[in-house]
């Protein structure tokens, strides 16, 4: 199995619903966000996915994303914009565009902060 791993940053805002703390208030964060993709066998250049293209998907899918309110932007309007739930929205988003049927998003990471990760992955 092999596994590359490529990390974007987009800035944004959000505030927790029912969360009972400082955090249900509106505040924003520089979000890192790693996308890991896997593949069993390298396509014909040896490579699981080209990096350019999986640096344009990244783009693609944290543009919907930068620079916005979050609790504004579908799904979060109604979904609670956690960490949790962001690294699950942009595995959804990065694995509905690398559909080659070989290279897969295996795993994605964001961090809030620079202590605090959000990982998801589907087994």
């Amino acid at each position: 199995m092999y596994q590359v791993w490529k990390e974007t940053e987009i800035s944004a805002a959000h505030y927790l619903r029912d969360y009972g703390g400082k955090c249900e208030n509106p505040h924003g964060h520089n979000w890192r966000v790693r996308v890991y993709v896997e593949a069993d066998e390298l396509d014909g250049s040896g490579m699981v996915v080209d990096f350019t293209v999986l640096k344009k998907v990244m783009e693609e899918v944290g543009d919907e994303l930068d620079h916005k309110d979050l609790n504004s932007v579908p799904p979060f309007d109604s979904l609670n914009p956690t960490a949790e739930n962001i690294a699950r929205w942009f595995f959804e988003r990065c694995s509905q565009r690398l559909t080659d049927g070989r290279a897969r998003v295996s795993q994605v990471r964001v961090w809030e902060t620079a202590t605090s990760c959000a990982v998801y992955e589907e087994r």
